[in-house]
């Protein structure tokens, strides 16, 4: 599949993504029998696998998320797709930013992420 040209950009869980393409491909199966393209099987259960949360659950934890004074709202949908356990990984998420969070600050996000497990 060739793009042409991009008409709007927007950040994503896989949750949202699991969502969007259950839809799209609801609607298509009632226009038409024909199968699914090969690339968009494989993106939708690949989000089916690995979407951990509903779509309303990961838009509310981002949300919530974003209430953190060092959070971007990149980090806050990796966050939601991985849901970290621990500090370590949590750590892990924020290894390319040029801060570090206290401990007190992983453990408030990490409490956040687990009312969502």
């Amino acid at each position: 599949m060739i793009v042409k040209e991009v008409l709007d950009e927007e950040l994503l869980t896989l949750a949202e993504v699991k969502e969007m393409l259950t839809q799209i491909m609801e609607e298509r199966r009632e226009e038409s029998d024909e199968e699914q393209v090969y690339e968009f099987r494989k993106a939708l259960s690949h989000a089916e696998v690995f979407a951990k949360l509903s779509a309303d659950d990961a838009k509310e934890l981002v949300g919530q998320l974003l209430e953190f004074e060092k959070m971007k709202p990149v980090i806050a949908v990796r966050i939601t797709d991985i849901l970290p356990q621990s500090r370590d990984e949590l750590r892990s998420i924020y290894a390319k930013e040029k801060f570090t969070l206290k401990e007190e600050e992983l453990d408030a996000i990490l409490d956040v992420v687990r009312q969502y497990l």
